[in-house]
């Protein structure tokens, strides 16, 4: 793709570099591709993360425009402009993601889809996730790089040049509605502008395109996209609070006034305390307001008045505050009074709500079987209805917890047991309200591993060749139908087979043949029986098994 004419020399070095990238990316470490999902996943994390400040953005940006649509209207408008926008672009980004595993799999988008996508909830949107991880070709860059920078006989023809020209779309728009100027770098989302050079290990100059997604692997693309998502909604943000900043909140007219509850938390445990704030959404702050409320009511009417706790606010502000002490859906109305400036007269502002109180709960979910296993690592899920893993604090009766590098999972490692204890306990605590609340307990069976079934070449008795019983050369504990990957290890057995009338036993240390055996087997006739028997294996909780003779004959 070079636009000048190259010496054999140049073509030879050319030719090299490419093969030498060829076999460094065939043996791309298994820390890089880490490293890339390590990296992709935060980017994840951050993008989410913005897009939750964006969505409180934008409701704040309409409820002034349902206050004032004269003022605040044309900057309302720009704004839906550059959601609309926004969109469109992630939208295009996430399609292209796909795209990139359908070319590096070779699969369907239906294939692609059931294999590495998963449903999930973010910011209150279901949306279906990749997970990248589970892509077996995330390592490869041929057919994405041919899909990406040059799909026909001449290059610029990829689609990162389309990503590039839509990514120069947006940007301007962005540009226009904070008024600035087509080479600012504010707002990122730099392609091919003037005065930004890209270029090469060896220095020769690239476009952003080939700079960027040019014999990169399908981890590295993906992480490319969503730094570009980041910064598309990094854009997004930031031209936001521009356009909300413009319209002066002095200059609002309140020409609605609406009483709002603001509860601290609507989901609580049984015995703490349910607050809200209750307020107008206008109101004169020389003014001072009362508030009455009533526990179990829809609406707080003339008739149930008089049954009314009263509560003085300060300025439409005031606070509500009682025990939570009866499980389930629990209501409340109750109305602000204020004096109207206008006809200074007593006008009241109702209001109402709701709220959920439950008992601590405590859900602890083995994640493999449903019984804690001696010596290996039993997976197990810890959680509670309404507060994040994170402040979630268990602990078990015997064995040892530990936390899951994802920050969301356990580990449940039982070395030993005590003797006739079969059963062990997990407790859980957070910390609510600066307390330490008790979640609950869960009580689990504890078990050994079971006993593997002795096979040589897959088989414990029946006829075998001699060929392939002379190739298996060795007795293999066989896990079956178990989750874990465990491993036993075979420490002796008897072999036993009758020569001219004699039994011939032979005791070995180890699950291999010796050459002894070899050679009996080999002379061996047809029907002749062999016996592999008093087979003792090591587990991985230190115990010893005695496993199943292996009885086969000679075919």
């Amino acid at each position: 793709m070079a636009g000048y004419k190259e010496t054999p020399r140049q073509k030879m070095i050319a030719m090299m570099y490419l093969v030498l990238t060829a076999l460094l990316a065939l043996n791309v470490s298994k820390e890089i591709l880490n490293a890339f999902l390590v990296v992709n996943e935060s980017m994840e994390s951050s993008n989410e993360s913005v897009a939750a400040k964006i969505k409180d953005s934008y409701a704040k940006f309409e409820v002034q425009y349902d206050l004032n649509k004269d003022k605040v209207g044309p900057y309302y408008i720009e704004a839906q402009n550059i959601k609309e926008s926004s969109k469109d672009l992630v939208d295009y980004i996430e399609k292209l993601k796909l795209e990139l595993v359908k070319v590096a799999d070779r699969k369907t988008e239906e294939e692609v889809m059931d294999l590495y996508y998963k449903d999930t909830i973010i910011n209150g949107i279901r949306k279906k996730v990749l997970l990248l991880w589970e892509v077996p070709t995330k390592d490869k860059f041929n057919d994405v790089t041919t899909y990406l920078v040059q799909r026909g006989d001449q290059s610029g023809d990829g689609e990162a040049y389309v990503l590039g020209a839509k990514m120069d779309a947006y940007r301007a728009v962005i540009l226009k509605a904070m008024n600035l100027p087509e080479n600012s770098t504010r707002v990122g989302l730099i392609t091919n502008m003037p005065g930004v050079t890209y270029r090469d290990a060896d220095g020769q100059t690239q476009d952003w395109e080939t700079h960027n997604f040019y014999f990169t692997i399908l981890a590295a693309d993906i992480t490319i996209l969503n730094r570009i998502i980041g910064e598309v909604i990094s854009a997004e943000y930031n031209a936001l609070n521009y356009l909300y900043s413009s319209v002066s909140e002095t200059d609002f007219k309140f020409d609605k006034v609406e009483a709002k509850v603001i509860p601290k938390r609507t989901y609580i445990f049984q015995g703490q305390d349910y607050e809200a704030d209750v307020l107008v959404a206008a109101f004169d702050e020389k003014l001072d307001a009362t508030i009455k409320y009533l526990k179990g009511a829809d609406t707080l009417t003339s008739k149930n008045l008089s049954r009314a706790t009263t509560v003085e606010g300060q300025a439409g502000l005031g606070k509500l505050k009682w025990k939570a002490d009866k499980e389930g859906i629990q209501k409340y109305a109750g109305v602000i009074e204020m004096i109207d400036p206008e006809t200074n007269e007593m006008k009241p502002y109702h209001f109402k709500g709701e709220y959920i109180v439950a008992p601590p709960a405590l859900t602890v979910s083995p994640l493999k079987m449903n019984v804690l296993y001696i010596g290996v690592d039993n997976p197990v899920g810890i959680s509670s209805p309404g507060i994040p893993s994170g402040r979630i604090q268990p602990t078990i009766g015997h064995g040892v917890l530990k936390r899951d590098a994802d920050g969301e999972n356990w580990t449940v490692r039982i070395n030993k047991m005590p003797k006739g204890v079969s059963r062990t306990t997990i407790s859980a605590t957070a910390k609510i309200d600066k307390k330490d609340q008790l979640l609950g307990s869960m009580e689990f069976r504890v078990k050994r591993v079971p006993t593997p079934t002795a096979e040589i070449a897959g088989q414990s008795d029946g006829q075998m060749d001699k060929n392939r019983l002379l190739a298996a050369g060795a007795i293999i504990p066989n896990m079956r139908d178990f989750e874990f990957e465990i491993y036993y290890e075979v420490t002796g057995y008897t072999f036993g087979t009758i020569v001219n009338g004699d039994w011939i036993p032979k005791n070995v240390r180890g699950n291999r043949f010796t050459d002894e055996i070899n050679n009996i087997i080999r002379n061996g006739r047809r029907k002749q029986k062999f016996i592999f028997e008093n087979i003792k294996a090591k587990g991985p909780d230190g115990s010893m098994r005695s496993l199943n003779p292996v009885n086969l004959e000679l075919k």
